[in-house]
């Protein structure tokens, strides 16, 4: 389940969002999110699914694979779901259990169930071709860049964006070294696939000594290799690729803009 996290990975291609810049990616995946946010129609989910397939077309993502990153997230999902169709109350009522009559299910709650699973997954899937298609460099140049201005207030933006890049990446890093754990308690005898999911849950809790172990052990080498390499908290830091906007960007943005004017409008409408 580990290995199948996407977050965080980078694949390198020539797909017209790998040659976006990073600080514009940033800024339309969060437009994205708002976005996401504001819709709440079947039309208007309509339009932003095919809009989110449209960027997974043109980013020549594998569809397979970005939806591979979604196993992760199932017990989320399933978890979500549960709550907000038994615990919204509403008029519609479409079934009452006959055991326990205040266990029952309402036309409200199962749509807000349906909508929060939804956001959820595009949620995921929008995240996932950002990391996908931006290196932690550029991702990490971007996020300092559009932190730039707010150094006024002394906000530390390049050591914030560090920390977000390095977070960031080492989520498929320790994905990798909890798969590796797993599979040498099992060849020990360790059980995690049998059970309910309670036992599952508690079978997982002798993965932590190691994980936590092997954490700090990369986090200590990677303070070792920055000081080695004279890190100073990016004072003076000159950068071999300088980012540019370009006539893509531009059009990115202004194609981002008409589809939200298009999906507000879809919800206001319909």
């Amino acid at each position: 389940m580990f290995k199948d996290i996407t977050i965080g990975q980078y694949i390198e291609g020539d797909s017209f969002i790998h040659k976006m810049d990073a600080r514009m990616k940033i800024l339309l995946g969060m437009f994205y999110i708002i976005i996401l946010f504001i819709i709440s129609t079947p039309a208007a989910y309509a339009a932003f699914t095919l809009f989110t397939a449209l960027l997974i077309i043109v980013s020549k993502m594998p569809f397979k694979y970005i939806v591979r990153g979604l196993k992760p997230m199932l017990y989320i999902l399933v978890f979500t779901a549960v709550i907000n169709l038994f615990m919204t109350q509403g008029q519609t009522i479409l079934w009452v259990c006959p055991f326990w009559s205040a266990l029952k299910i309402t036309q409200e709650g199962l749509r807000t169930a349906v909508l929060m699973i939804l956001r959820l997954v595009y949620l995921v899937i929008g995240t996932s071709i950002l990391t996908l298609t931006t290196s932690p460099l550029m991702l990490t140049d971007g996020i300092e860049s559009l932190l730039k201005p707010f150094e006024i207030i002394k906000l530390p933006s390049h050591e914030i964006a560090m920390m977000m890049t390095i977070a960031i990446r080492f989520i498929p890093t320790l994905s990798e070294e909890t798969e590796k754990i797993i599979k040498a308690q099992t060849a020990r005898g360790a059980d995690f696939e049998s059970g309910n999911i309670f036992r599952r849950a508690k079978a997982m809790v002798p993965l932590l000594v190691p994980l936590f172990i092997s954490a700090f052990r990369r986090a200590d080498d990677l303070a070792v290799a920055m000081d080695a390499r004279c890190y100073n908290g990016g004072k003076n830091r000159t950068r071999m690729k300088q980012m540019k906007m370009t006539a893509r960007d531009a059009f990115a943005a202004i194609f981002m803009l008409i589809f939200a004017v298009v999906v507000i409008a879809m919800q206001k409408v319909m």
